[in-house]
């Protein structure tokens, strides 16, 4: 896609780029917490199935589609379900992390709205992975999905029990879509291109594929689109100042031509 866009303003009104150190620090520092955080929620087994339960009831309440469907679409072939597993265990991190460099290269001050939103959504998310672990619907035998990761690879995930590295029981909110959706907004708001709401296609795949390769269900999707725009409410990207007009030289009025009548007569003249 073309993400031809307005050349960045530079002068004294231009925002200034953050510190590079401190935001490699930073960045490092946030996604380190949350790793370790979400390891505080594992061991949950019982709870995190008990939960699926319940989130698989309610989306018949809802009567929201049913996640085989779309999975069916991707079992049409090999390599569709292929790629799908693919886009799902390759593109998050290096797009979000691909996003914010731009962003801090090209138009610093929404990198940091960005960077703050993405943290904003990530902490939320952290709570909820804390206080409603949640098996996927792969894990879920009512449910009647296939673990596509497992079956046809690639895969990120090793089995639940021996698996140290990640926490298979956060599967509510959906990240892999509330980064996506962010990523999409951020680039739509930064760029003047008429084609910058293509960047859509990003969150509208990253749904598909989560869905289908049974990795998340619609209601993790609905949450992490809720604390994205309840995110993006209360940080809101801050206004550019406006450049003071140029004040136009004063001009000095052009002195009318009077007529015969308007001028002042000389006391005395004629004589």
């Amino acid at each position: 896609m073309n993400a031809r866009s307005e050349p960045a303003p530079a002068g004294p009104d231009a925002p200034a780029r953050p510190p590079l150190v401190r935001e490699l620090l930073l960045v490092a520092g946030l996604f380190l917490v949350y790793k370790f955080g979400r390891q505080l929620a594992t061991g949950h087994t019982a709870e995190a199935f008990r939960n699926a339960h319940h989130v698989w009831d309610w989306e018949r309440v809802l009567r929201l589609p049913d996640e085989g469907a779309v999975q069916s679409l991707l079992l049409h072939g090999d390599t569709l379900v292929h790629v799908a597993n693919t886009y799902y265990a390759v593109v998050h991190f290096p797009a979000t992390l691909a996003f914010l460099v731009w962003l801090y290269l090209r138009r610093p001050a929404h990198y940091v709205w960005a960077r703050r939103v993405l943290a904003a959504v990530t902490g939320a998310a952290l709570v909820l992975h804390l206080l409603f672990p949640l098996a996927p619907p792969r894990m879920l035998g009512a449910a009647g999905l296939i673990d596509t990761a497992h079956v046809f690879g690639p895969s990120v995930y090793g089995p639940p029990r021996t698996d140290s590295l990640s926490n298979q029981f956060a599967a509510m909110p959906s990240l892999h879509f509330g980064w996506a959706l962010m990523l999409a907004i951020g680039l739509i708001v930064a760029t003047r291109t008429r084609w910058r709401l293509l960047w859509l296609l990003h969150p509208l795949v990253t749904l598909l594929v989560i869905v289908g390769t049974a990795n998340h269900y619609w209601l993790d999707v609905v949450v992490a689109a809720a604390l994205l725009g309840l995110a993006l409410a209360v940080l809101r990207l801050p206004r550019s100042p406006r450049r003071p007009r140029c004040a136009l030289p004063h001009r000095r009025p052009e002195a009318r031509r009077r007529s015969p009548a308007e001028r002042p007569e000389l006391v005395g003249a004629g004589r």
